[in-house]
């Protein structure tokens, strides 16, 4: 029998002995189930997105499902779409680890965690974010999660994390809903008293490293791993997101 499938038969006997084992949501039936035993409970209001950094699918149900390296994550997306469930998404899964964003410190506990095949240096195929998207509109809907909170494991941990990679579509995501965007950028002038760190802590970050707070938001919303100084530019933009995000969500 090839490994992958017995890897998968393995774990089905084992949900069927185990109770607690995932539930499908509505309008997932097509998920093939892969219980992992490292959650407890938890209410979402984020959803957080990962890289797996492997080679393929298979490795990182290896890891999401082992008790010895507690860690796991609600969905697993393969690069050809294939979608995992590990988690019941009432479950708090261990993806986010240290975490902090907008003043929570606790990302596991509220949040949804989705890992997508891929390595940090290669683009995410289209099979891959079609599921995605289609993932996103049944949480999003289900637990009322604002649009501001779809979030990456690199902006909830600075320093610590950098994923998903620059070669994120992070703008497409926002243009569906889902994630904090400049959409349409005054251009204002900067005023003198403006603090870009005072800034990056509005929209969310964690700016107790500084530099590992600007390296986030330029990988999030410049798609870039640039260093050095902020810019004037990345200034007007940290102030577009900070008016964004005080917007009142639309009704």
């Amino acid at each position: 029998m090839p490994s992958r499938l017995l890897l998968l038969v393995s774990l089905g006997l084992a949900c069927a002995l185990v109770a607690g084992c995932a539930r499908f949501p509505v309008g997932f039936e097509r998920a093939i189930v892969v219980p992992s035993p490292n959650h407890n409970a938890r209410r979402p209001n984020f959803v957080i997105l990962h890289d797996t950094t492997s080679s393929n699918a298979e490795h990182a149900l290896r890891t999401l499902t082992n008790p010895a390296r507690e860690v796991s994550s609600h969905y697993l997306i393969g690069r050809d779409g294939t979608l995992y469930q590990l988690v019941d998404e009432e479950r708090r899964a261990w993806h986010a680890g240290k975490s902090y964003w907008g003043g929570n410190t606790d990302l596991n506990s509220a949040s949804i965690g989705i890992e997508l095949d891929n390595t940090g240096a290669e683009p995410y195929s289209e099979a891959q974010m079609t599921v995605l998207l289609d993932v996103l509109k049944g949480v999003k809907e289900r637990y009322r999660i604002p649009t501001n909170n779809f979030l990456g494991h690199g902006d909830v941990a600075p320093g610590r994390k950098v994923d998903p990679s620059r070669l994120f579509p992070w703008e497409r995501l926002a243009k569906e809903g889902y994630g904090l965007w400049c959409h349409q950028q005054a251009v204002l002038p900067i005023p003198d008293s403006f603090d870009s760190l005072m800034a990056l802590q509005d929209i969310g970050y964690d700016t107790s490293n500084p530099a590992a707070a600007l390296a986030a938001f330029r990988r999030h919303f410049l798609a870039n791993d640039s260093e050095g100084d902020v810019s004037d530019a990345e200034r007007r933009l940290m102030q577009c997101l900070v008016i964004e995000k005080r917007k009142p969500p639309a009704s």
